[in-house]
């Protein structure tokens, strides 16, 4: 996994957790998603009983909200946002945040370049009337603010438990103490390390490093 540095790191992605609270989308729907093949996240295991199986990029966050917004808050029903996705599939799999779209009686529409009107994607058809715009909000503000931590935390190590074993992780995050240390033996300087784990401090990665050492 850490064998490529010019690889996108795996560690930079987001967990299940951390998208249910930046999206509104629980986890549930989310796996519902994954398992039916609707929306499934960039880097993925094959083996989903395994812990991170599930990890989604930024690019997936942004998808993720107008989805939100389209099946949650706008009761678009999941077998027209499967006709959607095929009628734009042309557009990759960031289609639902590469376009603008609206949503008019439960039904998405587009901006028609061609003749440019709004058009139900579906049928074609011309829309008349004003339909709602979905945005997706600042969601880089929002995964900042999600990274801060109270300066109490900095350089500590808890004891949590994650799926049915206990580990050491940097206090506030779910970054297990021993994921910093195997980076620093595979060479990493503190400096990578951090750009790796942006929420992390030197002092935390300090503090991991020497915790590995005494254990």
């Amino acid at each position: 996994m850490m064998g490529d540095r010019n690889q996108d790191s795996i560690v930079s992605a987001f967990t299940e957790e951390q998208v249910e609270r930046l999206t509104g989308i629980s986890k549930r729907q989310l796996r519902y998603w994954d398992r039916i093949d609707f929306f499934t996240p960039s880097i993925g295991y094959e083996d989903r009983r395994q812990p991170y199986s599930r990890l989604y990029s930024f690019r997936d966050l942004v998808c993720l909200k107008v989805l939100d917004r389209l099946r949650n808050e706008a009761s678009v029903s999941l077998t027209h946002l499967r006709k959607v996705k095929k009628k734009l599939a042309h557009l990759g799999d960031d289609l639902w945040s590469k376009t603008t779209l609206y949503v008019l009686n439960k039904k998405v529409v587009v901006d028609n370049p061609e003749n440019e009107t709004k058009e139900e994607v579906v049928s074609g058809q011309g829309v008349f009337q004003i339909p709602l715009k979905v945005v997706t909000g600042n969601l880089m503000e929002a995964v900042e603010n999600s990274r801060k931590r109270d300066e109490t935390q900095l350089g500590s190590i808890d004891k949590v438990k994650i799926l049915s074993k206990k580990q050491n992780v940097i206090s506030g995050t779910r970054i297990p103490v021993r994921s910093i240390k195997a980076f620093a033996d595979a060479g990493y300087s503190i400096e990578e390390i951090i750009q790796e784990y942006p929420s992390l401090t030197a002092q935390d990665i300090q503090a991991a490093i020497e915790y590995e050492e005494v254990a």
